[in-house]
């Protein structure tokens, strides 16, 4: 095994390099009769062709799927409780007109964070009521462009957007409805920019500073408060933290019930997805049973009704759908010394893209698993490292996994489950474009996105002008 020596501890070699392993690629990922990865019944190999690489190809009944799958979950376990869910899309995972509209086709609602956002969800004929915008530096003009939108609710987040928001639904003539952001006090067990509810972050109020914020809103005549939202943080694979952070906001409503209705508690999103065949998530449908659980019987507990329910996935919904293919560029060998003053051999795969369209491994320390997608091999799996073309050291886009040991120039490698925050997160860093996102659906392909040129960089570069005068 090439590399043994040097693969993580949590990292498995496997039997077969060419072995997909389950729950990283979306249900329609195969591999057809000449070993060629398909999805969505169409060859890799064929989209590479047409639309070149890096790509990101979204698997659109997949997508469609798993947006209808935990609204279906979610809504039942919580009607045995005897409440209605409201879904929303996280938007910010990944948003597009196209996959707006699938959201939108498949009963969920689109949660928004800037009015970019809001500006792709309108402009996919989403109706303003269904929209949530938060956000925890709203602009005034953010502000008005939603309360014009007449969407159906904007979180607040501080004091001054109280007033904000109550200025702008007075000067628009209307009751905005409005939910106030809280921080639990649940630190999910997750990265450290990514956990959303400890008290010393950018985000919302504690629980302590939440009734004379909801005083203040309830003070205004353009404002209704309908409840509480929480978000405790992102990639989350355990129900431990939800069902804590439910128990504690749930106390604090109880306590604003006395003051005047409140029929909603947002408990957000983050359920986690598996990333490497490492990774263990725990299955959706005990995440929502769990949830109902502790809602029901701390609202008992406290003698008060169960109120509306609404949570806010995002990467559970587009992530395993998404994967990106790429082109193999250079391969490199590289001596290593071990801990016990040995020599391994590390082999370095460089590809055509890199940190500027997943920035996730150079933000986080994410990992991602690969595979040869062109072809299959019988050569021995070798322990690899995926570069990207960047000018950084730390352009790395799977830190660990194996390939076959003959991987080489001109392979098309996959890697899965980069449907969220991959062209979220994408940037023209060493002014590269920007790849196109493919949705694939029932053999037939289409741009949802279309990638960038070098012309479309040099575009905004005033200077252009000067030199071609």
């Amino acid at each position: 095994m090439i590399g043994k020596p040097l693969s993580p501890a949590w990292l498995t070699p496997p039997a077969d390099a060419n072995d997909l392993a389950p729950g990283l690629w979306s249900e329609s990922v195969e591999r057809n009769a000449d070993g060629v990865l398909c999805v969505g019944g169409i060859a890799v190999t064929d989209l590479v062709r047409d639309f070149g690489t890096p790509l990101y190809v979204i698997d659109e009944a997949e997508a469609r799927d798993r947006a209808a799958r935990i609204r279906t979950v979610f809504s039942e376990a919580f009607a045995a409780i005897g409440t209605g869910v409201t879904v929303y899309y996280a938007g910010k995972a990944f948003l597009s007109t196209e996959v707006a509209r699938w959201m939108h086709a498949a009963g969920l609602r689109i949660d928004v964070a800037s009015g970019g956002e809001l500006a792709v969800a309108l402009a996919a004929g989403v109706p303003g009521e269904l929209i949530g915008l938060h956000g925890n530096n709203k602009s005034g003009a953010e502000i008005e462009r939603a309360v014009a939108a007449r969407v159906g609710t904007i979180v607040i987040d501080s004091t001054i957007e109280v007033e904000r928001v109550a200025t702008a639904a007075a000067a628009a003539g209307i009751v905005q409805r409005v939910r106030l952001r809280v921080n639990s006090g649940v630190h999910a067990h997750t990265h450290e920019f990514l956990a959303t509810a400890h008290d010393d972050q950018k985000f919302g109020t504690s629980l302590s500073g939440a009734p004379s914020l909801v005083a203040a809103i309830r003070a205004h005549g353009s404002l209704e408060f309908v409840g509480l939202h929480c978000h405790i943080g992102s990639q989350i694979f355990e129900s431990g933290g939800f069902v804590e952070s439910a128990r504690r906001l749930l106390t604090l409503h109880a306590e604003l019930l006395a003051d005047g209705p409140v029929p909603e508690l947002n408990l957000g999103g983050g359920f986690g997805i598996a990333y490497t065949s490492a990774d263990r998530p725990t299955d959706i449908h005990i995440i929502a049973t769990e949830m109902a659980r502790v809602v029901d019987e701390t609202c008992r507990s406290l003698s008060i009704e169960v109120p509306h329910i609404c949570i806010e996935p995002g990467r559970w919904i587009v992530g395993t759908a998404g994967l990106t293919l790429y082109t193999v560029g250079t391969t490199k060998s590289v001596s290593v010394e071990t801990s016990d003053g040995s020599v391994a051999q590390r082999l370095y795969v460089s590809v055509d893209g890199g940190m500027s369209d997943n920035a996730r491994p150079s933000l986080y320390g994410a990992n991602y698993a690969v595979r040869i997608a062109s072809r299959t091999s019988s050569a021995e799996p070798a322990l690899v490292r995926v570069a990207g073309k960047h000018c950084e050291s730390g352009d790395i886009l799977v830190n660990a996994d194996y390939l076959p040991g003959d991987v080489t120039v001109d392979d098309v490698v996959a890697i899965p489950a980069t449907g969220a925050y991959c062209f979220s997160l994408a940037s023209n860093y060493n002014y590269l474009a920007r790849p196109a996102v493919v949705a694939v659906l029932a053999g037939r392909a289409r741009v949802i996105v279309r990638g960038e040129t070098e012309h479309d960089l040099l575009a905004r570069d005033a200077g252009i002008e000067r030199t071609t005068a």
